[in-house]
């Protein structure tokens, strides 16, 4: 698994953009570790200009909506050329999955809601895009609305983890198991949206 600290200190600003760019828009890239890598950033610009890991915030938040607007786009562009056979890969099962996790996503919620919660969702994230592209959704909503998502969740979960690296000295050292607390606080709307669901039927 890659460790978020050491490929920002390693290749900063660039590392971020690419990773995001990778996992939002490549099929290749469903195993990255997006939201963790957007929380490490946030830290890390929290920490002293002089520190040899400092990222600056405005740089950060730049590479991060960057890498998620442009990734997700690609990832639309792809599989709206390529069509559903991009995504039919029985043959590798953990892929297959996430599928249709993202086809289930888009079929109970629209358009609209389902690209905006997929940001939320790991793997789902990845495969909304050309499964969107693949199925035909209008390119100017899935824009509007990838935009949408993308901008709440990189800078989101950015900006989150700036303040706390703000308010809890030596944090950095702890990333890993709050990682867990992120990933969890990141679910949180699709929870809701669920619940929601199936409340809905109940009540008629």
């Amino acid at each position: 698994m890659l460790d978020p600290q050491q490929l920002l200190g390693s290749f900063g600003a660039v590392g971020l953009f690419a990773v995001l760019f990778a996992e939002t828009g490549l099929l290749v890239g469903f195993f990255l570790p997006g939201d963790s890598l957007l929380f490490s950033a946030g830290i890390l610009a929290a920490t002293p200009v002089t520190s040899a890991t400092h990222l600056p915030l405005t740089t950060a938040l730049v590479a991060a909506a960057a890498g998620a607007l442009l990734g997700a786009q690609t990832g639309y562009l792809i599989g709206r050329r390529a069509g559903p056979p991009l995504l039919h890969r029985p043959d590798r099962p953990r892929l297959h999955a996430g599928v249709l996790r993202a086809q289930g996503v888009l079929d109970r919620y629209g358009h609209r809601k389902a690209i905006v919660l997929a940001r939320f969702i790991p793997v789902v994230r990845t495969l909304m895009n050309p499964l969107a592209g693949a199925v035909g959704v209008p390119a100017a909503r899935f824009t509007t609305w990838q935009v949408v998502g993308g901008l709440v969740w990189s800078l989101g979960v950015t900006l989150l983890g700036y303040l706390l690296g703000t308010r809890i000295p030596g944090i950095e050292r702890y990333v890993l198991p709050i990682i867990v607390v992120v990933v969890v606080v990141s679910l949180v709307p699709v929870a809701l949206e669920l619940l929601k669901a199936r409340r809905g039927p109940s009540q008629r």
